[in-house]
């Protein structure tokens, strides 16, 4: 029996910077910080209690470092009937969603484009937030090779959305396992090393 890869732990760990008066990397780190606390808290972590002594040992997350150049402001486009699709998962279990809308935007130099998605189910804190799995030139080597998520809220303006991948976080099963986690589509695969947000830590 196989648990969804949905938002267990803590509350709010991976929602956008939005403190105008707080320096940015601050607010970076201190969503770092949660992180690791939340994978650390027995009383809330994913982890089987060897994963989360193995991981308190190693310190937690690493993270690569900060750069405000992979917090995008993206042109975006929401959809006007978003399609509903069944989503791969790294199990048999198909999840559903909603393709919410697409974000295009430009990088060093190489232009890009992503789908988001809304989940039919709701989460509670997370209902206008939209969902971004991807995968780029780091997955399978300092990133998870399942990829990455980002939680992107949806924009009043919908013509501009916030894409900040200091944010990206890992699927539970990058971790753990008894886990179905959504598999990034080819759609969302990034020809780019997008060094920011969060490397992966073998556990298993």
């Amino acid at each position: 029996m196989f648990t969804s890869c949905s938002r267990k732990m803590g509350s709010n760990e991976n929602k956008v910077i939005t403190e105008p008066n707080i320096p940015y990397e601050v607010q970076v780190l201190k969503h770092q910080e949660k992180l690791n606390a939340d994978y650390a808290d027995k009383s809330v972590s994913i982890l089987t209690e060897e994963e989360r002594k193995k991981f308190i040992e190693m310190a937690g997350h690493p993270f690569f470092p900060i750069d405000k150049k992979f917090s995008i402001m993206a042109d975006f486009e929401a959809y006007e009937n978003p399609e509903r699709i069944g989503f791969k998962t790294s199990t048999t279990r198909i999840a559903e969603y909603k393709v919410y809308g697409k974000a295009d935007f430009t990088l060093e130099g190489k232009s890009f484009s992503l789908l988001l998605y809304q989940s039919v189910k709701t989460y509670p804190g997370y209902e206008d937030y939209l969902f971004l799995p991807f995968t780029d030139l780091t997955s399978g080597a300092e990133s998870y090779g399942g990829g990455r998520y980002i939680d992107v809220r949806i924009p009043e303006d919908k013509t501009k959305i916030v894409i900040d991948f200091n944010l990206s976080y890992h699927p539970y099963c990058a971790y753990t396992s008894g886990y179905s986690c959504p598999i990034p589509p080819p759609e969302n695969y990034i020809d780019h090393r997008i060094e920011a947000g969060i490397k992966h830590l073998e556990l298993k």
